[in-house]
């Protein structure tokens, strides 16, 4: 029995090792064949059901990226590409709360293994995107609630002015009640809607290499700060100087910079429309 069941094993082993090759070779449809063999001979293994969602992940087949991706996290729920994968399918549903909790456990899951991979800089891109997406959804039906909100009280405040005779100007042709009143529900109103108008960012909370929001922001012995992938980037192919100050500069001088870190995350929760800067 041990030796039967170490065979179909092997044989599962070898199906994804052919689909690895046709995925290479953008050969999607065989890769498909080749996983799901594999899968039916050993269905308790996460990775091949993860290798098929990314399968359907490149041919934008949602419906099959959400079965597997789901599958595989059933299996293993440490998969950071299986809550990338997954995120992205309830993304195209619109299901945008869904979606970030799915970016944030993977993007969680890369910052517990210090990866500092390109698939970390993917899941920030998308993260942000979907925050962005449910701000803009969730805005559209604030603004319209507001609005209908607006247009029911000016009414009702109308309706009660023209009862009681108070709906003309005075006779000096300066305002009365009504047109106060009328005023001071318009500026009501628009401080309601102030937190859904995009305005510039500040700019002690942007790169002063990217001009994008701080992620990451590290500070130099100068005293500037620069988002970190951004700096290192530099290091490496420019030269270990401050950008700005032109100091000399190396990695190990670099110092998170928590205060600012944490003054973009309060921003970004009560400003979410800034997120489309970085997406």
């Amino acid at each position: 029995m041990a030796a039967g069941g170490g065979g179909v094993a092997q044989q599962a082993e070898l199906r994804r090792i052919e689909g690895n090759a046709c995925f290479k070779k953008a050969r999607l449809g065989a890769a498909i064949d080749c996983y799901t063999e594999a899968i039916a001979l050993c269905p308790d293994v996460a990775v091949y059901w993860m290798n098929r969602a990314l399968c359907h992940f490149r041919r934008k087949e949602w419906a099959k990226v959400e079965e597997d991706s789901r599958r595989a996290l059933a299996l293993d729920d440490t998969l950071v590409k299986g809550h990338y994968l997954l995120g992205y399918a309830l993304l195209d549903k619109e299901e945008f709360a869904l979606a970030i909790k799915e970016f944030e456990k993977a993007l969680n899951l890369l910052k517990s293994l210090s990866s500092t991979d390109k698939m970390a800089e993917d899941v920030w891109q998308v993260l942000a995107k979907a925050k962005y997406l449910d701000w803009e959804k969730h805005s559209t039906e604030r603004v319209w609630r507001i609005q209908s909100l607006k247009e029911a009280c000016e009414s009702a405040l109308q309706e009660h002015h023209f009862l009681s005779g108070t709906l003309v100007e005075d006779s000096d042709g300066s305002s009365n009640e009504y047109s106060e009143q009328i005023k001071l529900l318009s500026e009501v109103f628009s401080k309601a809607t102030l937190a859904d108008t995009p305005v510039d960012v500040p700019d002690y909370l942007c790169c002063q290499i990217t001009f994008e929001i701080f992620r990451d922001p590290v500070i130099t012995p100068s005293g500037v700060t620069y988002e970190r992938a951004v700096l290192l980037e530099h290091l490496d192919k420019v030269g270990n100087f401050d950008p700005v100050t032109r100091e000399p500069l190396k990695e190990h001088q670099l110092v998170p910079n928590l205060a600012i870190k944490e003054a973009v995350q309060t921003y970004l929760k009560e400003h979410s429309w800034a997120y489309k800067l970085n997406c």
